[in-house]
């Protein structure tokens, strides 16, 4: 009889209640139905326990770093960026859109704060260079999905908290996957550009800002720095190497890093230059948590406090670009987008709970393996289930519901538990692009003004692209587990 919960809960998600009510409702009533309502103390205790964890720390952290770097204007230095690589191509905003959308990704990991930032930026801008609102609108939130994919991402967080995974190794996995989808929306953007009579392309004008004294330094060093980590990771350095020589390897290695800045520098415009020297400060954010977490420096959880205060730092002292005055309604919004996911984390620990007690994760199994003992036409059949819950569930309850019972199957039948991972979280992320309850799809309406059924048919080509993507990331694993293994997170 409690198996009866699950349509119970499609009925309350049909209708139009909230996933919260409706994950914590829906068990609620049959416990009430069959007499059961002793558990209803189990139910509702674990929505605290199910929040009330060090990991998922994380996720409020890497939120207000986010709306840190957003108000402090780094957003819009990262479009600059873009615009000096990808302008001039034809289309070029559209192209701009999607790569400050992967740069984007490793401030935040959301892809409601991706479509909400550079949405209200880039939307008017797009229809003021001939684009239409509703092409504008579709990219935006097409992109947006990159967000949760590419480091830090607050769904694999939840991922590795539910399944007990290494956050670093999904983490290091979704990298790869994150960039195909970003050069498959480009291709995409470039072939549909007659189709859409997308501007031509032509020269972009920049015109960057003067840097200050602080600023021009520290991204002198930090691109000296980073190139330096980067040539001395090919050193023949081993643990028995003396530290004479590791030292002599690493001068060698920043001086060859001041030599390559000079050529990159004498090879563009003082334009240019200026650009990429105003984005260095916000995009060693993702360098800071990924070097952070890969050198054992700290946990994900610190990694993510560390990264609001370097955008606290960078803001506030360096850029000047945010006020005592802002911090307040900074703080409000970082903590309702906040709680409303961790109380949804809550709510779907409580429901998981109840699916184990209704012995739904073993009747599925059996029921799966009936169907085929095929991986591979499994591993088909089972993203065209998610991609189905992920038109109406959010990519965090559908994981911590979805993931201890189908990942386990999976794992048995020989593929890895960082392979599964990936498939689902990026699977379940462009959900959130997907009709007709995609959550960023309501978002970009909500920022450019335009129907979200126009936007949803104007994104078909987009998502068409990001499926053919999921399903190379099904088949072919080297995408998501060649990074994990090349640093040591996987065996493969």
């Amino acid at each position: 009889m409690l198996v009866w919960f699950l349509p119970l809960f499609l009925v309350f998600i049909l209708i139009g209640t909230p996933i919260f009510f409706a994950m914590l409702a829906s068990p609620g009533i049959l416990m009430w139905v069959t007499d059961t309502t002793r558990d209803w103390n189990l139910l509702y205790r674990n929505v605290y326990n199910g929040m009330d964890s060090f990991p998922l720390m994380a996720i409020p952290f890497f939120m207000l770093a986010g709306e840190l770097m957003n108000r402090g204007g780094i957003t819009m230095r990262l479009v600059a960026f873009s615009q000096a690589l990808m302008g001039h191509l034809r289309g070029g905003l559209a192209q701009v859109n999607i790569l400050s959308s992967i740069l984007f990704a490793g401030l935040s990991g959301s892809a409601v704060a991706d479509t909400s930032a550079l949405g209200s930026m880039l939307i008017p801008a797009m229809e003021k260079e001939g684009y239409s609102r509703r092409f504008a609108a579709a990219i935006t939130a097409a992109s947006s999905v990159i967000g949760p994919i590419i480091p830090p991402s607050g769904i694999m967080i939840i991922y590795a908290f539910v399944m007990g995974e290494s956050v670093a190794a999904l983490f290091l996995g979704g990298i790869v996957p994150g960039i195909l989808v970003g050069v498959g929306l480009m291709l995409a953007v470039r072939l549909l550009a007659d189709k859409y009579e997308l501007p031509a392309a032509h020269k972009v004008e920049l015109n960057p800002e003067p840097l200050s004294f602080v600023e021009y330094w520290l991204s002198f060093l930090l691109v000296r720095l980073n190139l330096t980590a980067l040539i001395y990771a090919f050193a023949p350095v081993t643990e028995e190497t003396p530290g004479t020589t590791k030292l002599l390897y690493a001068g060698a290695a920043l001086v060859g890093s001041h030599v390559a800045a000079l050529l990159m520098r004498r090879a563009v415009s003082p334009e240019f230059r200026s650009v990429c020297k105003r984005a260095a400060l916000p995009l060693q954010t993702p360098v800071l948590i990924l070097g952070g977490i890969l050198g054992g420096v700290f946990t994900p959880t610190e990694a993510a406090a560390v990264a609001v205060a370097y955008a606290f730092l960078i803001s506030f002292f360096v850029l000047r670009s945010l006020t005592l005055k802002a911090l307040p309604s900074v703080l409000m919004r970082a903590a309702i987008t906040s709680s409303t996911v961790l109380l949804l984390v809550g709510a779907a620990i409580a429901f998981k709970v109840i699916v184990a007690l209704s012995h739904l994760p073993e009747n599925m199994a059996e029921f799966v393996l009936g169907l085929t003992s095929n991986p591979l036409l499994l591993l088909f059949l089972i993203n065209l289930v998610l991609f189905i819950v992920g038109m109406f569930l959010d990519a965090g309850p559908a994981i911590i519901i979805l993931g201890p019972i189908l990942a386990p199957i999976f794992i048995d039948l020989g593929i890895h538990p960082i392979h599964f991972a990936i498939i689902m979280s990026v699977n379940l992320t462009v959900g959130l692009a997907t009709p007709p309850m995609g959550l960023v799809l309501f978002v970009a309406s909500a920022v450019s003004g335009e129907k979200v059924q126009s936007i949803a048919r104007t994104i078909l080509p987009f998502l068409l692209v990001e499926i053919i993507v999921i399903f190379m990331i099904t088949y072919i694993p080297a995408i998501s587990l060649a990074v994990p293994s090349f640093f040591g997170f996987v065996e493969w």
